[in-house]
């Protein structure tokens, strides 16, 4: 099955999954963020199924330091060095160890654990997720930035640590159900679906004056700023493209996305024989968290019922690769291969920075990325990677040609 949950088949893993009885030893790396915040939630429904041994933020102290104290975390990092003296007044007397920096985010990784939640945004995700496969143990793995950065190095590096992975986006997880383990020759194509975020039926006038206020305004989904801007411009569903390349045993011309406004049918596998099974749930990313700690078991998650009488309908559509450019750059990444992808996501993450700083208009976000590509083929910083410092030099490669491109933009 691709790069994804190797051992999961024995039935092992997942909630208890330190032995009869015992609960499930879980590092949350990004606690403050919506996918950590998501995860204590069923982490509070379940306390006798979870002990948490390590918790991370990047500059959230006082948010981190509650989520500290309510789970009775052995490790509370920070990642901004600067903040610790303020994590550790705000945990004095609770007995929670405290740290902080990148390498402290790293250290926090490699606790002994049986799982591991990656929902470190950006690249700054990567280094963390590889320290947490070295200990092969299951990943839970929400970071886009180790599949799409880091795919063959990152995949490479699961199968040799004899790892879990896992995958939290809900398309992901909807495909890995939807799969079961089926043999790769029997499958025909898998498609990803998008809701089209909030500017699905906006004219290319409309587009070109879109705010990130409007951008912010997902009709579906809460997630945190840099995602939603990604869904605004279809960019999140190339990456996820990218992803499931590397996640599961297809060949790129069998990887496909639709529009579906109602976020209800997450992934749809195609098999030889004509079948075609779809995974559906309500808009939660509790479901797919779900999934990941627990699996091959299931457990109980506060998810909306879903009613499809009450729905009545559900659509579909083709994606708009004309008014949604992002979606056919980032499928010009995955065909070009090597660290184009790496190039990508880097731009990437520059160019919505600059939109919510309102440096750059919305449009000119693929058309920013596409540049730097561009740019990065002329200087050869595509090519092939070996490893993870290949992948992080080449990242910050991308991102000094974007700030570049950038400046073009920024001028007068």
């Amino acid at each position: 099955m691709g790069a994804v949950a190797q051992r999961l088949r024995d039935g092992s893993g997942g909630l208890n999954g330190n032995g009869a009885g015992q609960s499930c030893r879980l590092t949350v790396l990004g606690a403050t963020g919506s996918i950590g915040q998501s995860t204590l939630d069923l982490v509070a429904r379940n306390p006798e199924a979870f002990e948490v041994v390590a918790v991370t933020a990047q500059c959230h102290v006082q948010e981190l330091a509650e989520i500290a104290r309510r789970t009775q975390a052995k490790l509370a990092v920070i990642g901004d060095e600067t903040m610790l003296g303020a994590l550790r007044d705000a945990l004095s007397g609770s007995g929670v160890r405290v740290a902080a920096g990148a390498d402290a985010l790293v250290d926090a990784a490699r606790e002994p654990a049986d799982c591991v939640m990656a929902a470190i945004v950006g690249a700054a995700g990567i280094r963390p997720t590889f320290a947490a496969v070295e200990q092969g143990r299951r990943i839970a793995l929400a970071n886009k930035e180790c599949l799409v950065s880091a795919g063959d190095v990152f995949t490479a590096e699961v199968k040799r640590c004899g790892a879990e992975l896992l995958p939290v986006d809900s398309e992901h997880s909807a495909a890995f159900q939807a799969l079961a383990g089926a043999d790769a020759d029997a499958i025909e194509k898998i498609v990803l679906t998008a809701s089209g975020g909030p500017f699905r039926t906006w004219s290319m006038d409309q587009l070109a004056a879109a705010t990130p206020e409007q951008a912010l305004k997902h009709p579906n989904w809460s997630m945190g700023s840099k995602v939603t801007i990604d869904s605004a411009t279809l960019m999140n569903k190339g990456l996820e493209l990218i992803e499931a390349f590397h996640l599961f045993p297809v060949g790129v011309d069998a990887l496909d996305c639709v529009v579906h406004p109602q976020s209800i049918v997450h992934c749809l596998v195609s098999y030889k024989d004509g079948s075609v099974l779809a995974q559906l749930a309500p808009p939660d990313m509790r479901t797919p968290i779900a999934v990941a700690l627990a699996w091959p078991r299931r457990m109980a998650a506060p998810t909306e019922k879903l009613d499809l009488a009450r729905l009545g309908s559900l659509t579909f559509e083709a994606p708009d690769e004309v008014r949604f450019p992002a979606l056919r750059v980032a499928k010009a990444a995955l065909r070009r291969g090597e660290t184009a992808p790496a190039v990508l996501n880097a731009a990437n993450e520059i160019a919505v920075a600059a939109f919510l700083q309102k440096r750059l208009a919305f449009l000119d976000i693929a058309r920013l990325v596409e540049e730097t590509i561009d740019a990065a083929e002329k200087v050869g910083a595509i090519a092939p990677a070996r490893c993870l410092e290949d992948i992080l030099s080449i990242d910050a490669a991308a991102r000094r040609l974007a700030a570049e491109q950038l400046a073009r933009y920024d001028a007068p």
